[in-house]
């Protein structure tokens, strides 16, 4: 097809799958099960932070964390002590095990407390997106951790694609007109963010001819994330639906 017939096949299949039904097998479910900004924040980031591998697991993990922080996580984020950590015994998803969760919380508690919290550290910079994703790494891992937790936070200026927590900042970025994105945070615009790069977004885009670069990085990103602002400046994630439902649902 020709680009004007992409882009009206995109902007097509982003309308489908962007709907309520899309929750019911998404990681963002979680974050829905709130209403409190601050537990929306906190349960999106940290349920995004696992969102790898099988969907199920994946869900069932991040209720998992839910659960043992009583189901208030700002409020266990904030005023837990050690012996609340108790329940965390146990707890692990693939590679993410009960000592990167309890690093987690504590950089958590951190940056609500001495930085201003998640929205004020991503909202204050005067760089773009993705150098700031690079400088929140870096705050998110100025306490005492174990080497190997730092795995879990991307870093897009070494050449991750920085999958998960580009979705984090599209849960909290995007209009949640349609009921799937929560648009909480308003002081970034969705046209800044770059589209959640895995597996089934790479694979759909290269079918298409959207990408030719064959790994999943950063550069992969900046030609993927170039190619879809100019079918949509303002909104170019949108087809983050399209091309991942394609993927997962269609096995296009």
């Amino acid at each position: 097809m020709n680009q004007k017939e992409l882009h009206s096949f995109l902007d097509f299949k982003a309308q489908q799958y962007e709907s309520i039904d899309f929750i019911t097998h998404d990681p963002i479910q979680i974050p829905h099960q709130f209403s409190e900004k601050k537990d929306i924040e906190i349960a999106a980031f940290l349920s995004a932070t696992i969102a790898w591998g099988n969907r199920v697991s994946i869900l069932k993990s991040a209720q998992k964390m839910m659960d043992i922080m009583d189901n208030s996580p700002y409020d266990f984020v904030l005023n837990h002590r050690e012996k609340d950590f108790k329940n965390f015994k146990g707890f692990v998803h693939r590679t993410f095990n009960e000592q990167d969760l309890k690093y987690f919380v504590r950089a958590l508690q951190n940056i609500y407390k001495n930085h201003g919290g998640l929205e004020k550290f991503f909202t204050s910079q005067n760089v773009n997106l993705q150098e700031r994703i690079h400088q929140f790494k870096k705050t998110f891992f100025e306490l005492d951790h174990l080497p190997r937790t730092q795995k879990h936070v991307s870093d897009p200026l070494k050449g991750s694609a920085a999958k998960r927590i580009n979705m984090f900042l599209r849960w909290m970025v995007r209009s949640a007109e349609n009921g799937v994105d929560f648009g909480i945070w308003k002081k970034i615009s969705s046209s800044d963010l770059s589209i959640p790069l895995d597996v089934h977004t790479g694979n759909v885009a290269r079918k298409l001819g959207l990408l030719k670069r064959k790994q999943n990085d950063a550069k992969t990103l900046l030609e993927l994330d170039t190619k879809l602002r100019k079918f949509d400046s303002k909104d170019p994630v949108k087809y983050d639906f399209a091309l991942f439902g394609l993927g997962a649902f269609e096995k296009f």
